[in-house]
């Protein structure tokens, strides 16, 4: 009797979990790789960002998911290329993992537009760690605030800066103005945590712009409401360590964050397949790579 085709999922997000889910009772033998042991529920990384959750609350193992499972195996492993022509996953331990059918369900990852020295001073949100490291600079920043006796540098402390009107910089601007007006407003002695000063910049006419425009509007009413200053067809020119740059104005910031675009992963290069000039694999209708 033949063995059943191998099925490698490359990736434990949405994509591959509800693909593995979905061949639950198919004769295959499913093998799902992922660098980390845990899927992330990616939409609530913002609250851990902001403390409103804690990392666990949101990282759930992929074997403690799948351990019903009886035709899947899943390996915890890092995927640095793949041979199409022997049908095999080059791992980075110098292992190849076989498959029949391979899907890449791999994410994105941040995009800052060809202006990579940017990232060190505008931390994006696509991990548990920026998420972490996103929660200690917004804190930080109100304990150094009331610590610097300078009013310039005390504003430039209290001003938090959001690259990019996208469900991300949307809900980070909304939960750093919460955070400023209720979780802390009464934690400090010498400054008044609502007296910070949140923007949210874009580069389009309006926020959540793959939204319906009547979504825009009410988002933007309700981010003003909660005194999110909020500009659209804001283009910004260069971020540094004093604050972000828009055309001839320098707005002073110690916290700068990054919404404003995704590329591909990486893993998309590797399969040597057509892409688009985002980085994207270019596919079929029915999501396979041409010639394979």
């Amino acid at each position: 009797m033949p063995s059943p085709p191998r099925v490698v999922i490359v990736g434990a997000g949405f994509a591959g979990l509800y693909c593995a889910r979905e061949l639950k009772r198919a004769p295959v033998r499913i093998t799902i790789v992922d660098r980390r042991n845990h899927h992330l529920f990616q939409p609530l990384l913002y609250q851990v960002a902001t403390a409103g959750l804690n990392p666990g609350d949101i990282a759930i193992p992929i074997r403690s998911l799948l351990r019903r499972q009886e035709n899947l195996d899943v390996l915890l492993a890092e995927v640095e290329g793949f041979d199409l022509e022997d049908r095999r996953v080059l791992l980075a331990e110098g292992e190849t993992l076989p498959y029949d059918q391979l899907l890449l369900a791999t994410g994105a990852t941040h995009s800052y537009f060809g202006k990579l020295e940017w990232a060190r001073f505008a931390p994006g949100l696509k991990t548990v760690e920026d998420a972490l490291e996103i929660r200690r600079r917004v804190f930080i920043a109100f304990e150094e605030a009331h610590r610097e006796p300078d009013p310039r540098r005390r504003e430039a402390l209290l001003t938090f800066v959001i690259v990019g009107a996208g469900p991300t910089g949307v809900e980070l601007a909304g939960a750093i103005s919460e955070i400023a007006r209720h979780t802390l407003a009464s934690e400090f002695r010498r400054i008044d945590p609502r007296r910070e000063r949140i923007l949210l910049l874009e580069g389009v006419g309006r926020v959540l712009p793959t939204y319906a425009p009547d979504l825009s509007d009410a988002a933007r009413r309700q981010l003003e409401s909660l005194g999110v200053e909020v500009r659209t067809s804001t283009l910004v020119t260069g971020i540094d360590a004093g604050g972000v740059t828009i055309g001839d104005e320098h707005i002073p910031s110690r916290t700068v964050l990054w919404g404003a675009g995704v590329a591909a992963s990486s893993l998309a290069r590797a399969t040597g397949a057509p892409l688009d000039r985002a980085g994207r694999v270019k596919v079929n209708p029915d999501l396979t790579v041409p010639g394979h």
